[in-house]
C-alpha cells in the first residue's frame, strides 16, 4: 500500500536539492474537507446518503427480494468506491440482505475526489449510514463491513468513544466483519518509511505519487478484476502525500482502537494466506492483538488459503460471501461453510508463495494502495 505510493518520493527525495525542496513547498500546500457543522438528520435519498453536515454522498443499493432478514453498510478501501462491493452485494441480495455502500469523502464520485477528509469524518459518515439504514428498516439487524482502509474505519468508529454523547456505534449494530483490515500504523511502519511520509508532508503535502512499472505485488488473483480497475476512472491512479498522511493517521487510530472494541460487538476478522499489500508483520501484529484479548472478547477469525488482499473480488470470493452470510445468521455459534476459522493461536505465517510486502525485513518490495 504505502510502499508503493512511498517509493518514489523517496526517490525524488533523494535527488533532490534545497532549491527544489523550496520550490515544492511553495507549490504545494495542505489540502483536506473535514465535515461542516451538524445540520442534517443523516437519510437515504435515492442514490443519496445524506451525512450530518448536509453533505451528499453516492450511494449504491443493492436491494433483497421479496424482503431483506438482514443489512450491510459496507465500506470501501483507499482510492476505490462503492463499486468494490458490487458482486457480493448481489450474491447476498439473493441470500436476503440489502447492501448500502457509499463512496467515501475523497473517493469515486464523492466530495472532492483525492481530497483526504479525517478520521473523525469518515467516523461520522459511518455513524450517519447506519443510522440512516437502520430509519429505512425498523428492527432489521444492521451490520458493518470493511474492507481495508474500510476496515480501518469500522474499527476505530467501534473502539473510540463517540462524539457529542451520541449512543457508541457498537450499540446499533448486529456486528461487523473486517476483510484484510489495515491496521498499518505507525507503531509497526518501518523507520523509512515514516521519515519519507514526514519529510514529504512536510515539504511537498499536494504532490500526486503513484506505483511505479513493474510491479509485482498482486492484491488479488483475479486479473480481469484488476485490469477492470485500472481502466475505471472512478479508481483514484496517483495519490497525494497529504492522504497518504492521513490514511497512516487512520490506521494507527485503527490499530489502537482494536483491544478497546467492545467484547459484545460480535466480530469476523478475515485475512487471506495470500495476503501481498499489507506486510505479513501488520498482519501477524493485528493477529496478535486477537489472541492477546480476553477469551470473552475475541473476534472469530477467518484465514482463506487461497486469498490474497483483495477477498471479496478475488477468484475465490464466493467462498467469502457464503461465509459473510453464514455468520450472520447467528455471530456467536454458526459455523462458516469453508472451514477458513482459525482456533486459537492462530496461524500467522503467509503461504510460503506468497510475496510480502517489506516493512523492515531482508529488503524492500511494494504493494498496491487499496
Amino acid at each position: 500500500m504505502l510502499q508503493r505510493c512511498l517509493a518514489p518520493a523517496g526517490r525524488w527525495l533523494r535527488r533532490a536539492g534545497a532549491a527544489a525542496l523550496v520550490l515544492a513547498l511553495a507549490a504545494c500546500s495542505t489540502s483536506y474537507q473535514p465535515m461542516g457543522p451538524a445540520r442534517a438528520t443523516p437519510a437515504l435519498a435515492g442514490d443519496t446518503l445524506v451525512a450530518i453536515d448536509g453533505a451528499r454522498l453516492p450511494l449504491r443499493t443493492w436491494q433483497a427480494t421479496p424482503s431483506p432478514w438482514a443489512a450491510i453498510v459496507a465500506l470501501h478501501g483507499m482510492n476505490d468506491y462503492s463499486n468494490a462491493f458490487d458482486q457480493a452485494a448481489r450474491y447476498w441480495a439473493a441470500q436476503g440482505i440489502v447492501t448500502y455502500a457509499y463512496d467515501q469523502r475523497g473517493f469515486g464520485a464523492g466530495p472532492r475526489p483525492g481530497i483526504w477528509a479525517d478520521t473523525a469524518t469518515m467516523v461520522a459518515d459511518l455513524n450517519a449510514a447506519v443510522d440512516a439504514v437502520s430509519a429505512a428498516h425498523p428492527g432489521l439487524p444492521v451490520y458493518v463491513l470493511g474492507e481495508s482502509m474500510g476496515g480501518a474505519v469500522v474499527a476505530t468508529a467501534l473502539g473510540t468513544p463517540p462524539m457529542g454523547g451520541t449512543v457508541p456505534l457498537s450499540r446499533r449494530i448486529a456486528g461487523a466483519i473486517l476483510s484484510a483490515p489495515a491496521m498499518w500504523g505507525r507503531q509497526v511502519m518501518n523507520p523509512f518509511y515514516r521519515f519519507t511520509l514526514w519529510v514529504g508532508y512536510n515539504t511537498m503535502p499536494g504532490m500526486e505519487v503513484e506505483p511505479p512499472r513493474g510491479l509485482k505485488i498482486m492484491p488479488s488473483d483475479n486479473i480481469e478484476m484488476l485490469r477492470a480497475l485500472g481502466k475505471d476512472p472512478l479508481v483514484i491512479k496517483r495519490t497525494r502525500i497529504d492522504a497518504l498522511k492521513g490514511l497512516v493517521d487512520l490506521m494507527s487510530s485503527a490499530e489502537a482502537a482494536l483491544p478497546a472494541i467492545p467484547p459484545d460487538v460480535p466480530l469476523l476478522v478475515l485475512f487471506g494466506r495470500h495476503e501481498q499489500v499489507l506486510p505479513d508483520k501488520v498482519v501477524a501484529e493485528t493477529l496478535r492483538r486477537i489472541e492477546d484479548s480476553p477469551a470473552n472478547a475475541r473476534p472469530r477469525v477467518a484465514l482463506y488459503q487461497d486469498g490474497y488482499h483483495m477477498l471479496l473480488r478475488d477468484l475465490q470470493a464466493e467462498t467469502v460471501w457464503r461465509d459473510i452470510a453464514a455468520w450472520m445468521r447467528a455471530p456467536l455459534v454458526a459455523a462458516l461453510p469453508s472451514g477458513a476459522e482459525q482456533h486459537y493461536p492462530t496461524a500467522r505465517a503467509p503461504a510460503p508463495d506468497a510475496r510480502q510486502a517489506y516493512a523492515g525485513g531482508s529488503g524492500p518490495s511494494s504493494a498496491t494502495p487499496r
